[in-house]
């Protein structure tokens, strides 16, 4: 499967810190057999972030779109609100279950605002800002993720008595 990052930092995309997520991400997902084809730095930009992922799904550049950054409760935060503007059918469990996982690591978790959806045959799940917190999610969602992607994409055989 194919993979796609989108980083979100105001202070990132003006070159005034690292972006230290996205290389976590692309970690894992290279270390779980994805093949990371695009990563892309840009601002806490609604606008922008939303015609990013929109335009990943609608070009079918990724199966996968995972996002870091943006999902607390700083103003300039928006990347739950982004992906609502272009998913066409949510998928509330993945950032249910990774709060729930991650509110046994720190309570901090319930501020977590992350969101998920489908947008044609792209699954986008909003991750954590924080290296760590995108470990420790990323190691706990994706050995079911390649399920859901294998029906997305209409790959997977049977689905009954799993």
């Amino acid at each position: 499967m194919r993979a796609a990052i989108i980083t979100s930092s105001d202070s990132g995309y003006a070159g005034e810190r690292e972006d230290l997520s996205g290389p976590v991400i692309r970690e894992l997902l290279e270390e779980n057999g994805y093949e990371v084809v695009h990563s892309i730095l840009l601002p806490d930009d609604r606008k922008m972030l939303a015609k990013e992922m929109a335009r990943i799904a609608d070009e079918g550049v990724a199966e996968l779109l995972l996002t870091t950054g943006g999902t607390g409760f700083s103003p300039r935060d928006c990347m739950p609100e982004a992906t609502a503007d272009i998913v066409e059918r949510p998928a509330p469990g993945i950032p249910e279950a990774i709060r729930a996982y991650s509110m046994t690591i720190t309570p901090r978790a319930m501020l977590s605002r992350a969101a998920a959806g489908i947008r044609k045959s792209t699954l986008i799940i909003n991750l954590p800002g924080s290296p760590k917190a995108v470990r420790e999610s990323l190691e706990y969602i994706l050995p079911a993720l390649g399920h859901g992607l294998e029906i997305l994409t209409g790959t997977a055989s049977d689905c009954a008595g799993k």
